[in-house]
């Protein structure tokens, strides 16, 4: 299973988290277009924020949660299903990017934050899993635990919150049971923070209206121009959201995944500005044989035309996961640039370059050529708000 540690700015907060077993980002406002005369005409959301709707459209039940906060990472917490989701709008129609009072909002909140509100657009619940421990474990303490398996943790610098996949989150997981061995065996309220399921059966009985359903639809169509959408990381929250739902025909063009993720480091350790990052990440398992990885995906998204320099950037990204993750088989990797149009300039450069030979076995050695490089156009149906996709 995945998991996702949030970064905290109070032990209130952390408190409260495990109190009421939620968690909700808290964001800055939408933007506003003004015209001339300084009247506003609409509203925005920016690519941060687009990225933690991204980031929320990818959670599943079953993932694990942890909290960062004055170097010491929490856990531990297992998001909860309530009807096949575990993230929420907190209001109806969150996700569209409106200001909206608090006094507006407050009897249909599902997690209230008082006048801070209006800034808490999405939520996550989660219950023990298998306890709330209190005692905090250093991140030094934790990255010299099992140093090879913690990729995205030493990249953590100025996010809300990360998402580790299965072997890291395994890692964290470990070291968190294993410094807290004497609370497994006896569990209280003196090595425990205290969970109250009251939110969570408040939240029940208010999630029976679809407007509480996490969507990404009213980010869609705020940034949409006819069927070009004008921010990439828009683009990436709606293929996130697709892919992980199988809605439209994501799934008969991208197939299904079993890990999703973005923004994922793909180059070596260096200064936190000049890494390199996958739109989007992913796995999946051989069937009935949950653990063992079959494929590996990759996905770079372009808002606007293709060019011939994408193709060089997402075989940089396909070469990066064969060294770090299928460690020599290339046949493990599918990869796709998607954009609004692909020239034929673009086709010819895929044919002419994205090809890799490799070699798999001992003996004896089997020779074979990668060329799984896919060209896929993208277009925003206004009418359906979802993405549709072609294959080229």
């Amino acid at each position: 299973m995945a998991g996702y540690i949030m970064n905290l700015d109070s032990n209130s907060s952390l408190i409260k988290c495990f109190e009421t077993g939620s968690y909700s980002t808290k964001i800055s406002l939408p933007k506003q277009h003004k015209n001339c005369n300084n009247k506003i005409y609409s509203s925005y959301w920016e690519r941060h924020q687009e990225g933690t709707l991204a980031d929320y459209s990818t959670m599943n039940p079953g993932d694990n949660i942890y909290f960062f906060i004055n170097r010491k990472i929490y856990g531990i917490g297992k998001l909860t299903n309530i009807n096949g989701e575990c993230a929420f709008n907190n209001f109806p129609n969150s996700s569209a990017p409106i200001l909206i009072n608090y006094s507006e909002i407050k009897s249909q909140l599902l997690v209230d934050f008082d006048i801070n509100s209006p800034h808490h657009r999405w939520i996550c619940i989660f219950e023990p899993s298998p306890h709330f421990f209190k005692n905090g474990i250093d991140i030094d303490d934790i990255l010299s635990s099992n140093p090879s398996k913690f990729k995205m943790l030493r990249a953590f610098w100025r996010l809300s919150f990360i998402k580790i996949d299965d072997e890291e989150n395994k890692a964290l997981r470990d070291v968190l049971l294993k410094y807290n061995q004497d609370t497994l065996e006896n569990p209280n309220k003196h090595n425990c923070f205290e969970f109250n399921k009251a939110v969570h059966n408040e939240i029940i009985n208010k999630i029976t209206i679809p407007e509480y359903s996490l969507s990404v639809r009213e980010l869609l169509s705020s940034c949409s121009k006819n069927d070009i959408l004008a921010h990439e990381m828009a683009l990436e929250a709606g293929t996130l959201y697709q892919l992980n739902r199988n809605i439209g025909n994501s799934k008969d063009i991208f197939g299904t995944w079993d890990y999703l993720s973005h923004q994922v480091i793909s180059s070596p350790l260096k200064p936190i500005g000049y890494m390199d990052k996958m739109d989007i990440f992913g796995y999946k398992y051989i069937p009935n044989h949950f653990g063992t990885i079959s494929k590996f995906l990759v996905i770079e998204l372009k808002k606007d035309n293709a060019k011939v320099e994408d193709i060089n950037q997402i075989l940089k990204y396909v070469d990066w996961i064969n060294q770090e993750y299928s460690f020599g088989d290339y046949s493990m990797i599918e990869a796709f640039l998607v954009a609004k149009n692909i020239s034929n300039n673009v086709i010819e450069a895929r044919n002419n370059y994205a090809k890799r030979n490799y070699i798999i076995g001992r003996r004896p050695p089997k020779f074979s050529i990668w060329t799984n490089l896919k060209l896929v156009t993208y277009s925003y149906n206004q009418s359906t708000g979802k993405i549709d996709y072609n294959l080229i």
